[in-house]
């Protein structure tokens, strides 16, 4: 017999009004406020268009579940777990794939396997769970086994459809994909989450940044992204000091705000006012030194996302140049 998570509508619950059926726990092990962040919801815009729960745009269009991403792929290596996030059975699993990034180069290899190495688990009632962008061999479930919320079902990897390391959950009831967070099937932009499924709401984050770093040029794309763009050592010889910052949810008109602070005061700060809406992107500023070396000592580094002249995420670094 098949464990269920049903819950009446009548449990104690302080927030939003809790729609029936399952009840999910976090399917990732990671801080969704530091360590990893939520890079793409649901996407609830039937057109064209792309809206989520919040009516903003942290989706793409016809995007059918929730991407819970790690902030590089290097983290890939930390092993980062993946949960059952309710009792249920599996009901099927896959592994053997490469976790590489996908381009149009690999879409012919992945073709009816966008899902990568993953794990569905039903629920009963009409209830499943999917998983999706496992880590390779890191599958630690089988078909046919009971699993209760929070045990482990593998690793974050990248294997499949995926541009960036993450896991992508979708959730369905008699095949239908259902929001997580708004389940209900009425969008009201006014009250976003006036139902959901989570024991414990994810909080959202309208965007904000994904890592900062020193480096001792201006890195390239790839760099940032694989994690490999930060600097922990530099010379008080090197030619250039650079700070760049690497975010998630840009609105066109977001104004990333960057700044050098050395021993003997400010030595660059720059606004980049961004043209577009980006899923993820970064910038960076530098100053290349005179022919002296740069100051020995701390050097501090600031990079801050603003909206509509407010800050929407800030985080600071420091390196001590010797």
């Amino acid at each position: 017999m098949i464990k269920r998570a049903v819950l009446a509508l009548t449990l104690p619950f302080a927030g939003p009004t809790l729609a029936e059926g399952i009840l999910l726990q976090s399917p990732i092990d990671c801080d969704l406020t530091s360590t990893c962040y939520i890079q793409q919801y649901m996407d609830r815009d039937p057109t064209a268009g792309v809206r989520d729960y919040h009516c903003a745009g942290l989706s793409y269009d016809g995007h059918l579940g929730t991407d819970f991403a790690l902030a590089s792929t290097a983290e890939i290596q930390n092993d980062i777990a993946v949960r059952a996030a309710a009792d249920g059975v599996v009901a099927g699993v896959r592994d053997g794939m490469a976790d590489i990034e996908y381009t149009p180069k690999t879409a012919a290899e992945v073709k009816n396997r966008e899902c990568g190495n993953g794990v569905q688990i039903t629920h009963g009632q009409g209830w499943v769970t999917q998983y999706c962008h496992l880590k390779q061999g890191s599958l630690a479930v089988q078909t046919g086994q009971k699993v209760s919320a929070g045990d482990t079902l593998g690793h974050v990897g990248m294997s499949g459809r995926a541009a960036f390391p993450h896991l992508h959950l979708s959730v369905r009831k008699d095949g239908k994909a259902l929001d997580p967070f708004d389940p209900d099937g009425t969008l009201t932009c006014a009250a976003p989450a006036d139902s959901t499924l989570w024991a414990d709401p994810p909080p959202y984050r309208p965007g904000g940044l994904i890592s900062i770093g020193f480096s001792d040029h201006v890195p390239d794309f790839a760099e940032v992204k694989s994690g490999d763009a930060k600097k922990t050592r530099i010379s008080m010889k090197t030619r250039t000091l650079v700070i760049y910052g690497f975010a998630f949810g840009i609105r066109a008109g977001d104004v990333m705000r960057l700044s050098i602070t050395g021993p003997k005061g400010q030595v660059i700060a720059k606004d980049i006012v961004f043209d577009d809406p980006q899923a993820r992107s970064f910038r960076a500023i530098g100053k290349k030194r005179t022919w002296h070396p740069w100051p020995q000592g701390d050097y501090h580094g600031n990079v801050s996302l603003l909206r509509n002249n407010a800050v929407v995420s800030q985080s600071d670094t420091k390196i001590t140049l010797r």
